[in-house]
């Protein structure tokens, strides 16, 4: 009997709770033992739940009770989370985390730790919740190179951009509604600023090319700038707006970032809506493909970390994930291809020629009930070409990334 200990019992630690014991069964069979939790660490009571009889409230409880082989760290953010994965780790424990911070910020510390240790640090759950990602990285397409790694890791800021195009909200209204059904914290920040989903292509990203990749190093962007005009414009353009996270190899180096994108119909993220995520890869043999699927909540989060917590109790040895210290360098976002949409003050007779003098040829748009204003979208350029040009346009009230170019093909 393999016994584990939960820390953490807020939404996903409850949800592990429920997962094992809702399929058992299922759960046992697949880890070729029996699974037992025997404790649960909060620093809350929980009177009248079934999880009281297992409640401690002090960690070393369970750091020195040498039955217990896995430990799962739910409880989010690097303190004391780190210390007590460390801890357990160092105490011959494997660990399972849902806690994209911590492997954010100490995930090759952690993996040195698991390998000197012959025991694993899993964290599946740390990207796209459900979604099967890291696993399909580390262990099925390690036979590619892969040349670009694209997608919607957020699932508050997703339903917040679905809303906005369905329904024609309001930034504010969005977000009030994501807040009252749960898909918000009270603080927003890490979802609407983009460090969710920078933290997490930051460890896709360190995973595929087994260097670490410092997410304060990559290029962020939120959604907070997006406004119902903007909708409008898209969808004038046939066009939908979400937060991409993306990471590619270009000529001049990797590039990753997290922006506001709009996408063309054909793109393969363009119908994914709602607090879904989805992941596009494409390697060099393997060609594109899509990881879709549930990239938060209680229940899809906890499934994939109670199938680490199987990984672990079959793996009683390491399996090996290539994640080294040795900081990867990125290049600037400056050498990206791609169009951009602008708007713009004024009339389109009076700032047409200044445009095209700054971008060359351009298509324009308008946008139903917007009056006072234009807007244009650029041929394929640089970043840094756009910049030159749109730091001397007169009259801009906001640009927008188009369409990550996915085929390359699409320039010529």
């Amino acid at each position: 009997m393999a016994k584990i200990a939960i820390l953490g019992y807020g939404t996903v630690g409850s949800g592990v709770y429920e997962v094992v014991k809702t399929n058992q069964a299922i759960v046992d069979g697949n880890a070729g033992e029996s699974i037992e939790i025997k404790y649960v660490l909060d620093l809350r009571d929980f009177p009248g739940d079934p999880v009281e009889k297992i409640l401690v409230h002090d960690y070393d409880v369970i750091l020195n009770d040498p039955e217990v082989s896995v430990v799962v760290e739910v409880m989010g953010g690097v303190e004391p989370a780190y210390t007590f994965v460390k801890g357990a780790l160092l105490k011959g424990k494997s660990v399972c985390t849902s806690n994209k911070a911590l492997v954010a910020a100490k995930g090759p510390e952690l993996i040195k730790i698991a390998r000197e240790k012959d025991i694993n640090f899993f964290f599946e759950a740390s990207v796209g919740g459900g979604i099967p990602i890291i696993r399909a990285l580390n262990l099925c397409l390690t036979a590619d190179d892969i040349e670009e790694i694209s997608g919607i890791l957020n699932g508050t800021t997703n339903y917040m951009m679905t809303k906005m195009a369905d329904e024609g909200w309001e930034f504010d209204e969005a977000l009030k509604t994501a807040q009252d059904l749960g898909y918000a914290e009270k603080n927003p920040e890490a979802d609407i600023d983009g460090w969710d989903a920078c933290r997490k292509i930051a460890i896709l990203t360190s995973l595929y090319t087994g260097k670490n990749t410092d997410y304060e190093k990559v290029y962020t962007e939120g959604i907070t700038k997006i406004s119902a005009k903007d909708i409008k414009y898209a969808k004038e353009l046939k066009l939908r707006i979400k937060l991409i996270a993306e990471s590619q190899k270009t000529d001049e180096g990797l590039v990753a970032m997290v922006a506001p994108i709009m996408l063309k119909k054909s793109h393969p993220l363009y119908n994914v809506d709602g607090v879904l995520n989805a992941v596009y890869v494409r390697g060099n043999v393997l060609g594109p493909a899509m990881f879709f699927g549930s990239g938060a909540g209680k229940l899809p989060t906890a499934s994939a970390v109670v199938s680490d917590v199987i990984a672990a109790v079959k793996n009683r040895h390491n399996v090996e994930v290539v994640w080294d210290d040795e900081d990867l360098k990125l290049s600037s976002v400056g050498s990206v291809r791609r169009s951009f949409f602008v708007r713009v003050s004024g009339s389109e007779d009076e700032k047409l020629p200044k445009i095209k003098e700054l971008f060359g040829e351009v298509s324009t748009v308008t946008a139903p009930g917007v009056t006072g204003e234009f807007g244009f979208v650029t041929k394929v350029m640089s970043e840094d070409e756009f910049n030159k040009g749109y730091e001397k346009l007169d009259g801009a009230i906001t640009r927008i990334r188009v369409d990550n170019v996915v085929n390359k093909q699409e320039e010529n």
